[in-house]
């Protein structure tokens, strides 16, 4: 059950797919990661694409998955500098700013929770100037677990104050809200559109939005 938005006192947003476009990272890890790879080793695109995409599944749901340090010793290919090569790629939806300003200036408590590594989140929000629009900035490396823990919830309840009731969190991965949720947080939402080059999806759990519109007009 949805509470009107002007009673909504602390807005938990993620970061990738849900206030930038995760084409980005789409991009980044399925072809830009996999052509460097098929450089260095000497293999084709497709066998580096195969090779990577297995390793990937073995780190899912763990703080390996996000870890850039991780991932260029795995890979031997420095990682964040790959991040720099493209990062004309890092946009946010078209809707995440005006809703950004539309919650910090209504006196809302606005915090970024996201699984990505803090050089990966510094760079996005350095990119698309959004820090100055959150109370507060937490990785699952600032935690010691990725969203996916029940162990990342009862860390931010011990860093952050809000009232479940009155709070709203949103990601476009429903295993997070399924977690989420667990933990206490009454409004879980799914962000149904997270690539732009991606279909939407709408969940039959969470109430589901396209677009922040549909928050503000609640």
């Amino acid at each position: 059950m949805m509470i009107p938005f002007d009673e909504i006192k602390t807005v938990l947003l993620d970061m990738d797919g849900t206030i930038l476009d995760k084409y980005f990272d789409d991009y980044f890890w399925e072809i830009h990661v996999p052509q460097k790879y098929a450089e260095k080793e000497k293999i084709s695109f497709e066998d580096a694409q195969r090779i990577l995409f297995s390793m990937y599944k073995a780190e899912e749901g763990t703080l390996n998955w996000t870890d850039i340090d991780f991932w260029t010793k795995k890979t031997g290919l420095d990682i964040f500098k790959l991040k720099k090569e493209v990062e004309h790629l890092i946009n946010p939806h078209p809707d995440a700013e005006e809703f950004l300003k539309t919650v910090s200036s209504n006196g809302k408590r606005l915090y970024l929770l996201t699984n990505a590594h803090n050089k990966v989140m510094d760079l996005k929000l350095k990119k698309t100037g959004f820090y100055k629009y959150f109370h507060g900035v937490f990785t699952s490396f600032d935690m010691g677990y990725p969203k996916e823990k029940l162990e990342f919830w009862q860390r931010l309840r011990e860093k952050v104050f809000f009232e479940p009731e009155y709070s709203i969190f949103v990601d476009d991965t429903e295993e997070i809200l399924h977690t989420a949720k667990l933990s206490g947080i009454k409004l879980p939402i799914l962000r149904g559109i997270s690539s732009s080059r991606n279909k939407p999806k709408k969940s039959e759990n969470f109430f589901t939005i396209m677009n922040f519109q549909e928050l503000i007009n609640l």
